[in-house]
């Protein structure tokens, strides 16, 4: 597999010369169907157009070349890389994720059980140093370390719909338009 940590300080620098923020990476997959995803924003909107995103892949994608044939093996065998925007579902991964997003409703998953549980649905009400803290709907209110958390994100509810800013759509015609060309070509 791939080392996440070592991906991380290869692409983040990248991300940020774009003036863009790290959400995540991720490698998913096995065998020839992997692909490692890097999800980012721009913090003036918080999400990444179709044209930011292939500048960030670009820049990636040379980042990496450039590194293997120096001789560094990031990633073994063949993989497809993509990027993307969170979108209003998205992931929690950061600290100030949790701070940014308290009063709406998440999803999280531990890694181990805290005070009973694995599973967390409710209000996200913070976080404070490491402690991220919900309002589960069953279990009430429950803070968990950040280092226990396997995976967050949030709810798509009307109010994270109302409080998001409308997802600029531009160039995805054009996306679109390529993609239907390139199927009637095969």
């Amino acid at each position: 597999m791939a080392d996440i940590a070592r991906l991380t300080e290869v692409i983040e620098p990248e991300a940020k010369a774009l003036g863009f923020e790290l959400v995540r990476v991720k490698m998913t997959g096995s065998g020839e169907e992997r692909a490692l995803q890097i999800m980012a924003e721009d913090p003036a909107t918080g999400q990444l157009l179709v044209e930011q995103c292939m500048q960030l892949s670009r820049r990636v994608s040379d980042r990496i070349d450039a590194i293997e044939e120096a001789g560094e093996e990031l990633v073994r065998g063949a993989y497809n890389l993509e990027v993307s925007s969170p979108g209003i579902d998205r992931p929690l991964t950061r600290p100030k994720d949790y701070a940014e997003w308290a009063g709406h409703e998440a999803k999280i998953a531990l890694s181990e059980k805290v005070d009973g549980h694995r599973n967390l649905t409710g209000e996200l009400v913070g976080i404070e140093g490491d402690l991220v803290t919900i309002a589960d709907k069953k279990a009430g209110r429950i803070a968990v370390p950040m280092d226990k958390i396997h995976a967050a994100q949030l709810v798509f509810t009307d109010k994270l719909m109302a409080a998001t800013q409308p997802l600029d759509m531009s160039g995805v015609e054009d996306i679109e338009e390529l993609e239907q060309e390139e199927e009637a070509q095969d």
